[in-house]
């Protein structure tokens, strides 16, 4: 790995967004994410045992993009 010498009077906070995102470019290849996999669908039919409060429930039905 190289090492880059930066001068004493240089410090961390005085580097410029371009080096930034010079740095950030070249390390790009080296932090590759895995992609995720997509959840299976769950059957309706096995959900059940779900409780919600009322409060929650005529909130919800009070939200134009949900209640009536």
């Amino acid at each position: 790995m190289a090492k880059y010498s930066v001068p004493r009077e240089q410090h961390e906070s005085e580097l410029s967004l371009v080096q930034l995102r010079g740095d950030s470019a070249r390390m790009v290849p080296h932090w590759v994410a895995p992609a995720e996999a997509a959840p299976a669908p769950v059957s309706p039919a096995l959900i059940h045992g779900v409780v919600v409060p009322p409060a929650s429930a005529r909130l919800i039905d009070a939200t134009p993009e949900y209640g009536v």
